[in-house]
């Protein structure tokens, strides 16, 4: 065990927290109409909460301890066996738990944007910690916790499949079953302030995530930053550039959400790929997951308020691919993969597919359940009002 590793990685957990709290809370508050603030900053802060109770409970031992290829078992519930003395991939296993249980708050966080200004609270979190338990737990086995996936050889540096496809899917499903906003007037964010410095939240919280993830404090997390940087920034000028194009003028809400894709985007590719594959990656997140907006919300008819599916899962799925060619040492990556381009290629196609059907099917049981007991829906009146007033009785301008 290495100290600065240590270090480094317990100040990753720090930032991936930042991530979610403030910085993906301010991120969606800005985007939604003013009557709806506190409700999406309740939702990420009671979410963030409960998945660390729950990831404390079973979440963890589901994911990483080692005894079979699809779930893990119960012997780490509570964190029982775990002392200050126990070590886990090198760290001390409560730094590797905390650092796990900040990717464990922000992934069911993320499904908040689909369902923003209409879902009931109590079904929020109730979804929420059961999907944990039954989505995120089990393909976190799958892929980090050495199971059937991590032993065919899927590469997922951060969390393209983890995180951003699995919520993502999960996030079109809830949108799905919710419906759409009674509203038929386009949202306007009421504060695209609010929304940038979030964004800016994210994208320093991004370090940790992509950096923590190389689980020491070397050049490996140096190169994971570098290109994720690259990739953000890319992502950030061409999205302003469509849009500047396409609408006569550029907006910061459009700079923000490319700059959101292009971190999505380059997550599972930033361990294996370099610079010049992060500014392909870049370039190509914010092209597709650009026209994918316009795909779900008018091809789909899915009303995916603030794009999740779109931006998270479709940017997941993009670098979960492209990081099999981008990765090879041909075309200026690491080359870490100990098969063939078109082999590793096979590989993540089917764990992509693997993950989206797990989680689609999960996702679906879950909120049929719900919507069919206490209901996953606010009433017409009370979404007319406002979720601030009409859930939560506060305002967040007087």
């Amino acid at each position: 065990m290495i100290e600065g590793n240590t270090a480094w990685i317990l100040t990753s957990t720090a930032l991936v927290l930042f991530m979610t709290l403030p910085g993906l809370a301010l991120f969606y508050g800005g985007l939604v109409y003013s009557k709806n603030l506190i409700s999406v900053l309740i939702q990420c802060f009671a979410v963030a909460c409960l998945m660390s109770i729950t990831w404390f409970i079973a979440g963890y031992s589901i994911a990483f301890t080692e005894t079979g290829e699809y779930f893990g078992n119960l012997s780490k519930a509570f964190l029982s066996n775990v002392s200050a003395d126990s070590e886990f991939a090198g760290l001390p296993e409560s730094v590797f738990f905390m650092f796990q249980m900040t990717f464990a708050i922000i992934t069911p966080a993320l499904i908040v944007g689909a369902f923003v200004e209409r879902a009931k609270f109590l079904a929020v979190l109730i979804f929420s910690c059961i999907w944990l338990l039954v989505a995120y737990a089990p393909i976190t086995h799958w892929i980090w916790g050495g199971g059937w996936l991590a032993k065919m050889g899927v590469q997922d540096f951060a969390g393209g499949l983890v995180v951003h496809l699995n919520c993502g899917v999960a996030a079109l499903v809830f949108a799905y079953l919710l419906g759409p906003r009674n509203s038929k007037k386009q949202l306007v964010p009421h504060s695209p302030p609010l929304a940038m410095i979030g964004t800016s939240m994210l994208w320093i919280g991004w370090f940790g995530f992509n950096g923590g993830s190389a689980l020491a404090a070397d050049g490996n997390a140096g190169m994971a930053m570098t290109v994720t940087h690259i990739s953000a920034s890319t992502a950030a000028l061409v999205w302003m550039a469509i849009e500047w194009v396409k609408h006569g003028k550029p907006t910061l809400v459009g700079v923000a959400t490319g700059c959101i894709a292009g971190l999505a985007t380059i997550t599972p590719a930033s361990g294996f790929v370099g610079p010049s594959g992060a500014l392909v990656i870049g370039i190509l997140a914010a092209i597709i997951c650009y026209y994918m907006v316009g795909f779900v919300k008018n091809f789909l008819k899915i009303d995916d308020t603030l794009d999740v599916f779109a931006v998270h899962g479709i940017g997941g799925l993009l670098g979960t691919l492209l990081l099999a060619p981008l990765g090879s040492k041909s075309l200026g990556g690491l080359g870490l993969s100990e098969v063939g381009i078109l082999e590793q290629l096979n590989i993540q196609i089917l764990a992509s597919i693997a993950v989206a059907i797990w989680s689609g099917i999960v996702s679906f049981i879950i909120l049929i359940i719900l919507k069919n007991t206490i209901g996953i829906r606010v009433s017409r009146d009370e979404e007319e009002a406002g979720l601030d007033r009409s859930s939560h009785s506060e305002s967040a301008y007087n």
